[in-house]
């Protein structure tokens, strides 16, 4: 019986030390070919993903001889939770090590629409000077919808507070006495009325199925012309086909998306639109995030294999099978 499997590209000097203390194999093109996946995991104690691994119930059932499941970043929906606890499997994350760098990440988008950045840089490298055609607008003085007022939503709203933004939030399960939201100074609204004064929506929610597609043209529509709409939670919130028409019917300004419904997803109208903006699910990749998440990830893994326990767990700490 192997330690652990690591089924992606998660390294770093905890991961070393794992390396160094377990039997670990790592194959980070793993996630690739699912059945060499479940004919590999019957072998293991441990594994560690990231987001591209799709832990289902027939993994976690092949899976007999897990004690723990470590994703490698905040995000579980891409493992079965409720399969694995129904195992005793431990299911150890990341909650907050990188809220810092999607909460940066959401801001930069923010101001890059702003000022179209990126649309005045492809232009000027192209030979272009066209200052008036690039005006463009403060974040100071405007509102900020944060839908999804968790650690990152949090964060992200912390730092536009700081540009002079007025802060408004829909979360279906916050408490509005929350200090979080006394220390914003935000107001907690329905999703329609952010919709309709926001001049900013930051979207931070996790995928469920009350989530899925839950920015349609519908709420594309109730939006301002001129209000900008930021994606660095999950793709599949988003309908891709209803964002595409919205900018084109001028329902929007412009959008900035981290995640797509398909990664990598196909060349398609979004990459052409010159009020879009699209990176490659890069929120959480930086140097110091990623360090911090897969230190956590590995010492909680190494925990529960040596009995301890891990500390970020979304079930229990240690392994309810023999």
């Amino acid at each position: 019986m192997r330690d652990v499997l690591v089924t992606e590209n998660v390294t770093g000097p905890e991961m070393e030390v794992l390396k160094k203390n377990f039997d670990v194999a790592f194959e980070p093109e793993l996630w690739k070919s699912p059945d060499r996946l479940l004919a590999m995991v019957p072998d293991f104690r441990a594994m560690i993903v990231r987001n591209q691994t799709r832990v289902n119930a027939n993994v976690i059932a092949a899976g007999r001889s897990l004690k723990v499941i470590g994703r490698a970043g905040a995000g579980l929906d891409n493992v079965d939770t409720e399969a694995a606890t129904n195992a005793g499997i431990v299911v150890a994350y990341a909650p907050e090590q990188n809220s810092i760098s999607v909460a940066e990440l959401a801001l930069g988008m923010m101001l890059s629409l702003a000022r179209k950045i990126a649309a005045a840089d492809r232009d000027t490298r192209a030979g272009g000077w066209k200052r008036r055609e690039f005006t463009g607008i403060e974040l100071y003085g405007k509102t900020l919808g944060i839908v999804g007022l968790g650690r990152i939503g949090y964060r992200t709203a912390v730092r536009a507070r700081a540009f002079g933004m007025d802060i408004i939030a829909h979360d279906e399960y916050a408490n509005p006495d929350a200090i979080i939201v006394s220390e914003l100074r935000a107001r907690m609204v329905e999703l329609d009325e952010l919709l309709a004064q926001a001049d900013f929506i930051s979207c931070h929610l996790p995928l469920t199925s009350a989530t899925r597609g839950l920015f349609d043209y519908g709420k594309f529509s109730r939006m301002k012309p001129a209000a900008f709409f930021i994606n660095t939670s999950r793709g599949e919130v988003v309908d891709e086909e209803a964002l595409v028409r919205a900018l084109r019917d001028k329902k929007i300004a412009g959008a900035a998306l981290d995640v797509r419904l398909k990664e990598p997803p196909d060349k398609g109208a979004l990459s052409g639109m010159d009020n879009v903006i699209l990176t490659p699910h890069i929120a959480a990749f930086t140097g110091e995030g990623q360090e911090r998440v897969v230190a956590s990830v590995c010492r909680d893994v190494a925990g529960v294999l040596s009995g301890k326990g891990a500390k970020n767990h979304v079930n229990f700490p240690k392994p309810k099978r023999g």
